[in-house]
């Protein structure tokens, strides 16, 4: 090969081939192109050993020979031995001296390249060519096959005629009778091996067992009919079901049926539910793929239960036309994406205490995605999706660690059954027409639908959801309102109630990001505690208690002093008012001052409609309520507070920081995360071009800081708290009637529901509390007192002298008959 310089102001040498003089554009040879790695015109050298080792085979095949000829005859001399053989053993010599007339052909070639070109080009090339002419490829194979057959029964003659002592002809067919003579023996090793080999077999049989369950037509009862609150993704569901009942209606267009279904979503939005009303549309049988049933103790298992399930598949797929199979929780198998790489288990998430001490729940006075954002701030654990909760108790944690569920090679024999080649079916198709020369026919096509679910899609192998292997990717997300009342209908309709459809419609919209599964939990808790209260229907009364105790669990069996009782109550009620005086995106869900087990007391919210956007006006309401406890506390004890406002100043704070350096919503505009990612927010490095230049506005990062603000962020995060926390300590004085009056209402009932709050506020009949007795001015004069009173005993560390006011009896039952009767209107 030689290089010449290419006519151009590049200076790259391009290969250009010596026969042709064509250049390779940038080094690439055509296909047809045989590798230039050397002088082609002679042969490649042979080291000593493959020069040799024929020969040297054939010698001991030789002397192999003279030791049979004197073990025949233990008294002959080994020199008439090798006499005797060099007369019987002709043949032996042929094969050397062929051999070795290739050898010497063979060092011929290797240096005289006249002589390999002759033999290469015109000798053996010629035959190739005409060969290649003549016959196809399949026709050459064929006739090779053949040839190779005839070559080695021709030696097994030669051999068989030699031991046997008569000529190669009659030794084949001596052959069999002497093979039958020898058959006890070989069947006793074949027992023998086989026996070994099967306990094997039977013991990975018996282990790739079980995990695989099979449902026929009969077998399921569910349709699309029984899945409430998705209808938008069952709607997309049924595309798929067409194409398996009429595969045709797309292939005949140049098509394809799509052949892979993942729907993700959190638990117990009905994905499962899903994958069976597909099942029980169709009519075809589903195969329930257990989650843990590709961990296995020994490695291989795995592999051998997914040809395993493969197999079953194709077979109920050509009997009934079509199968489904579904992967529930499909992350334990195919768990090798970003998620399953993020790191080993135990990284931090984010706990309670992240955003709290001892005390109040900071963080459950600010809406759900408030709680995302204070939760990414804190942690930047990279999530693209803020947690569903359906109270606002804490930020549950995010981050996990990963591993590959099952073992190896599992993962890897699911991508190939799912878009592999597939084998001819059949043994006389596969091997008995290949042996007579046919082409064994194709396989059929597999109307196989595959449906996965998971809550966590990021952990899955992007190998695993491309299309060819999962088609078609649907959320199942968490019902609207809509749904949710659909949902809560159809689970009501199976028991005994007396809901109206205004209080279902009321129970959709306190219960936001409630799943299929958690109303289904709901509805039976209910009943649980009717029957608990010796009811037979469930009541309003029966759904809130039940939703209390889903969402904060029992309560903890502790009782508060009652000057301690007092103040978490003044806490709460502060937080309470406040947020029904500035807060219109969210409502009050409940109020409580029970003590769980990350919390002395708490307000929840939920948001009464479906938002995506947020507002200034809203985050500062978010502020207000957050400052509502440090403002009641400093007035209503006189300026002293507790520790427990810890978590509601952090909270406070960084949604005020974000305002300020982040949303646009303060007194500056410029976006901090900008600023430090171009190096200019103090205490980060500016960066520089190539030249050494700064890239920015040509002043130190501390000097441009100053100069846009970036310096005094502190301040004006502290000028925005303050402002608030003024305005909120107004507010509470102009509502200090409605703070006491509600103070005591949670003294007394421990838990009021979001409606009652509202009703004691408003002075007006709830549903369960009657707000109308804070109306006169007398109870309001001995809520003052008994307040004095507890704040003389915190000042103190003394017992409250006065006892909690109590209502006049027979306006207590008067206006528990009516609450009740409210309650079951």
């Amino acid at each position: 090969m030689i290089f010449r310089r290419k006519k151009t102001d590049q200076l790259d040498d391009q290969p250009i081939t010596e026969a042709t003089g064509t250049e390779h554009p940038e080094g690439l040879r055509p296909p047809d192109d045989a590798p230039h790695g050397g002088d082609e015109t002679k042969r490649k050298r042979l080291s000593l050993w493959d020069r040799s080792k024929y020969l040297l085979l054939l010698t001991v095949v030789w002397f192999a020979l003279i030791w049979a000829a004197m073990a025949d005859n233990p008294l002959l001399p080994f020199g008439d031995a090798m006499r005797i053989q060099v007369r019987t053993g002709w043949w032996v010599f042929v094969i050397a001296g062929i051999e070795l007339v290739r050898q010497i052909h063979f060092f011929i070639s290797e240096r005289w390249s006249r002589y390999h070109l002759f033999w290469t080009r015109r000798i053996f090339g010629g035959f190739e060519r005409f060969s290649h002419r003549r016959f196809s490829a399949w026709t050459r194979f064929r006739l090779w096959r053949a040839f190779a057959w005839v070559f080695w029964i021709a030696v097994f003659a030669v051999v068989a005629g030699k031991l046997l002592h008569t000529s190669p002809p009659l030794a084949l067919f001596q052959a069999p009778a002497l093979l039958w003579k020898a058959m006890p023996l070989l069947l006793q090793l074949a027992f023998a091996f086989f026996f070994v080999v099967f306990q094997f077999i039977g013991l990975f049989w018996f282990l790739s067992r079980g995990g695989i369950d099979v449902y026929y037509p009969d077998d399921i009862k569910t349709r699309f009919t029984d899945v409430w609150g998705q209808d938008h993704v069952v709607e997309r569901v049924k595309e798929n079901i067409v194409f398996l009942e009429r595969p045709l209606e797309i292939e005949e267009k140049g098509g394809y049926v799509p052949g892979g279904l993942l729907l993700w979503g959190p638990p117990g939005t009905g994905k499962t539910l899903m994958a069976e009303a597909v099942a029980g549309e169709t009519g075809k049988p589903y195969v329930f793929v257990d989650p843990g049933a590709f961990i296995q103790m020994f490695f291989g298992i795995g592999v051998l239960k997914v040809k395993s399930l493969f197999r079953k598949l194709r077979r109920l797929s050509l009997r009934y036309g079509g199968v489904i199979v579904f992967f529930d929780e499909a992350d334990s198998l195919g768990r090798r994406g970003s998620l399953a790489q993020a790191g080993p288990p135990g990284q931090a998430g984010l706990s309670p205490a992240a955003f709290q001490h001892a005390g109040c729940n900071g963080t459950a006075y600010l809406s759900p995605d408030v709680q995302w954002t204070l939760a990414r701030t804190a942690l930047s654990s990279g999530a693209t999706e803020p947690p569903r909760t359906g109270r606002s108790r804490f930020v549950a944690g995010a981050g996990m660690g990963g591993g590959g569920g099952g073992d190896m090679g599992t993962l890897q024999a699911l991508l190939t059954e799912l878009s592999g080649l597939k084998k001819p079916r059949g043994l006389v198709n596969r091997y008995v027409r290949r042996l007579v020369g046919m082409r064994p026919k194709p396989p059929p096509k597999y109307r196989i639908l595959v449906m996965m679910a998971t809550n966590m899609p990021e952990s899955l192998d992007e190998a695993l959801l491309r299309p060819g292997r999962i088609d078609r990717i649907y959320k199942v997300g968490y019902p609207s309102k809509p749904g949710r009342v659909r949902t809560y209908e159809g689970y009501f309709s199976k028991v005994r109630h007396e809901l109206t459809e205004e209080q279902i419609d009321k129970l959709a919209t306190i219960t936001p990001y409630a799943t299929g599964a958690t109303i289904k939990d709901l509805v039976n808790e209910a009943l649980i505690t009717a029957i608990r209260g010796g009811r037979e229907v469930i009541g309003w009364a029966d759904v809130m208690q039940a939703k209390r105790l889903k969402q904060l669990g029992p309560p903890e069996d502790v009782e508060y002093i009652e000057r301690e009782r007092h103040a978490v109550a003044v806490h709460e009620a502060c937080h309470a008012v406040m947020a029904y005086r500035t807060r219109r995106h969210l409502e009050i869900d409940i109020a409580t001052i029970e003590k769980g087990s990350d919390y002395l007391g708490m307000v929840a919210s939920v948001k009464p409609e479906d938002q995506f956007t947020r507002w200034r006006s809203e985050y500062e309401a978010d502020i207000l309520v957050s400052l509502a406890s440090l403002a009641g506390e400093r007035m209503f004890f006189g300026q002293d507070s507790s520790s427990g406002v810890s978590g509601d100043l952090e909270s406070a704070t960084t949604v005020a920081s974000l305002m300020e350096a982040i949303w646009g919503m303060g007194s500056g505009i410029s976006s901090l995360t900008a600023l430090q990612s171009l190096g200019i927010a103090e205490g980060n490095p500016e960066p520089r071009g190539k030249a050494g230049r700064a890239i920015g506005f040509g002043a130190t990062p501390k000097a441009a800081a100053d100069r846009m603000g970036v310096g005094r962020l502190g301040e004006r995060i502290e000028f925005l708290l303050s402002g608030l926390l003024e305005k909120a300590e107004q507010i509470l004085a102009e509502n200090r009637h409605d703070v006491l009056a509600l103070t005591h209402a949670l003294e007394t009932h421990k838990t009021l529901t979001g409606d009652d709050v509202i009703a004691v506020i408003e002075r007006r009949q709830g549903p369960l509390i009657d707000g109308t007795i804070y109306q006169g001015s007398e109870l309001a004069d001995d809520l003052e007192s008994y307040h004095e009173a507890a704040v003389s005993a915190h000042e103190g560390h003394t017992n409250v002298q006065l006892n909690l006011p109590v209502v006049p009896e027979s306006k207590v039952q008067q206006n528990t008959g009516d609450g009740v009767a409210a309650a079951r209107s």
